[in-house]
């Protein structure tokens, strides 16, 4: 009987088992397919990187004073002590990455891939702060490949949208430094649309719509998105690259447009009654990037002329130049700045690199109002008032050991800046010896701040 009632039982579960043996194998088969999925199309990359960082006195700088700007002017006491000559020091890791690559996908004709990549920055405020993720870049890419042109050459567009590099900030110098060489060199990563055709072997033209987003231009109202988003039009940038070889050579301007004012106020018999105004503040910023690579030397040199380019981490902004216009508008000009910089790079497993950097305040093209009340009508980069400063320079020695995937670096990087104590009516600083609206006599002094810097980098 026990035989019997055996034999029943695994006539009624066999189908169950085979069942159970085909949805394990089914499950496998989807395992493998996932597996082979991220494989051919998700690339996982990032480093994990630590700073310890010594400045010689107080400067402008952000990231837990890692992304290091320019130092601050002289801020003396009764007895002539320069208060801001003091040194600080430093260890973070919150520059430390993480980020997903994804390619290989298609649908017809198009090309898909995209990128998104985070590291650490927000959030981080005093010694007790604490590091949390924020977005570093998010795009999505679609491309288009051997698009036929006259002469047998083809053509391949691509047109990214998302939150990536700015054209201008694209190319940046050799250094192991967080700022990558700003202000002297642009630092700006915004929310985008960039179209780029390669036109042949030797030519890209790229065009691009730009928007503000983590880095934003100053105003009356601070530092927010809120003069483009109300002047409607977006940032836009053309420019063009040619290489040949193993040089490069890119030009590109960009023109920004905003609206530093929704109202203003205007006189009706002895009120004052607040009204919609017409601000409008356009600046253009070209640029000239030059690069020569030849085995493991690398040269690299960029030009900016900027224009109202606080928003680009560079030195400028804008002021007004006329406040009394019968409908209540206010009228502005930018101030332009001269930013270059030079780079070397030599070695791979014992690497070389040296960096030369040189601003210069070029000042406006008209003469601004209110410079006589506390700067109330002349905007720069919210935080850092660099108005009184000529000039400045940056010379950057760095060595850097790589062992694989593993990184030491050791940089030394003097930045001095050239401070004034009167500016003219076109926002520039005044020649020592100029006589001051009080009577007094310009003057022009030097700050330096001395950074050492030591690195350590895995990158997986």
């Amino acid at each position: 009987m026990k035989k019997i009632f055996y034999s029943m039982a695994m006539l009624a579960i066999m189908p169950l088992m085979q069942v159970s043996g085909a949805a394990a194998e089914s499950a496998k088969e989807k395992g493998d397919a996932v597996k082979q999925e991220i494989k051919n199309h998700f690339s996982l990359y990032g480093f994990i990187r630590n700073y310890f960082t010594f400045d010689s006195r107080e400067s402008a700088s952000g990231t837990g004073n890692l992304f290091y700007y320019l130092p601050f002017e002289r801020d003396l006491n009764e007895f002539g002590d320069d208060l801001n000559a003091q040194p600080s020091f430093r260890f973070l890791a919150i520059t430390s990455r993480v980020g997903l690559d994804v390619n290989g996908y298609r649908i017809g004709k198009t090309d898909i891939s995209a990128k998104v990549e985070t590291d650490f920055y927000a959030g981080l405020s005093g010694s007790t702060g604490t590091a949390t993720l924020r977005l570093r870049q998010a795009y999505m890419k679609l491309g288009w490949k051997d698009l036929p042109m006259c002469g047998g050459n083809t053509a391949s567009v691509s047109l990214l949208m998302g939150q990536a590099w700015h054209p201008i900030a694209a190319d940046q110098p050799d250094v192991i430094s967080l700022a990558t060489g700003a202000p002297f060199n642009a630092f700006n990563r915004s929310p985008q649309v960039t179209m780029d055709a390669n036109l042949g072997k030797h030519f890209t033209i790229t065009g691009a719509f730009i928007y503000q987003m983590q880095y934003i231009s100053n105003g009356p109202e601070g530092s927010t998105s809120n003069y483009m988003k109300y002047g409607i039009l977006p940032e836009v940038y053309a420019g063009l690259t040619y290489k040949t070889g193993g040089f490069l050579a890119k030009a590109g301007v960009s023109l920004l447009s905003i609206k530093p004012r929704n109202t203003g106020t205007i006189n009706i018999g002895d009120k004052n009654v607040t009204v919609q105004v017409s601000d409008r503040m356009t600046a253009l910023s070209p640029f000239l990037y030059l690069q020569y690579k030849y085995k493991t030397l690398t040269v690299k040199a960029k030009t900016i002329y900027g224009g109202a380019a606080d928003y680009l981490n560079q030195v400028g902004g804008y002021g007004v130049t006329s406040n009394s216009c019968p409908d209540g508008h206010w009228e502005y000009a930018a101030t332009r700045s001269s930013s270059s910089w030079l780079s070397v790079s030599f070695g791979k497993k014992l690497q070389g690199m040296f960096m030369a950097g040189y601003i210069a305040n070029l000042g406006a093209s008209k003469d601004f109002v209110g410079l006589d009340k506390d700067y109330y009508y002349f905007f720069t980069k919210d935080g850092q008032n660099y108005r009184n400063m000529a000039q400045a320079f940056r010379l950057v020695p760095t060595i850097a050991y790589n062992i694989g995937k593993f990184t030491l670096g050791l940089e030394y990087e003097v930045t001095a800046a050239q401070f004034g104590n009167g500016l003219e009516a076109d926002g520039t600083v005044m020649k020592a010896g100029t006589r001051l609206p009080d009577g007094g006599c310009a003057t022009r002094y030097w700050v330096a701040n001395h950074r050492i810097q030591f690195m350590t980098k895995f990158t997986f």
